[in-house]
């Protein structure tokens, strides 16, 4: 899962296996969960089905990005889902490569290239302003 931010290989670094939309997402709640998260609270947090969500935990554990615990917790059985040492680096990895395509992109579409179309920068975009009621 090693990734290539080199500029020519930018697009090519875009790891496929975090690329998918619900597995970017578990990475990323994994990502502030030191003590992971079980099956139960990604599946709710996500709102997917268990078979969905165990295609992706599959995928996941099959490029070594999480590991999953299986234990009982009294005669109950949980599993728990952990960001792996070497998922953290490869998701901080695809992280910048994502970050380059986009600045990328956005000097693509720069203010003084659209035409019609306000300037938007990512902060605009991304961060949550208070109601102007």
């Amino acid at each position: 899962m090693k990734t290539d931010t080199n500029s020519e290989n930018l697009y090519s670094a875009l790891e496929p296996i975090f690329h998918e939309p619900n597995r970017l997402a578990i990475v990323s709640a994994l990502g502030g969960a030191p003590d992971g998260l079980t099956f139960n609270e990604l599946k709710s947090q996500f709102n997917l089905t268990d078979g969905n969500l165990s295609r992706h935990l599959k995928a996941l554990e099959e490029a070594r990005a999480i590991v999953i615990e299986k234990a009982f917790v009294g005669t109950r059985p949980r599993t728990t889902v952990l960001l792996s040492d070497e998922g953290r680096e490869s998701f901080i990895s695809y992280l910048q490569a994502l970050e380059e395509v986009l600045h990328k992109a956005n000097r693509v579409f720069a203010p003084e290239v659209r035409r019609n179309t306000p300037a938007v920068s990512y902060d605009d975009a991304f961060i949550a302003k208070p109601s102007q009621a």
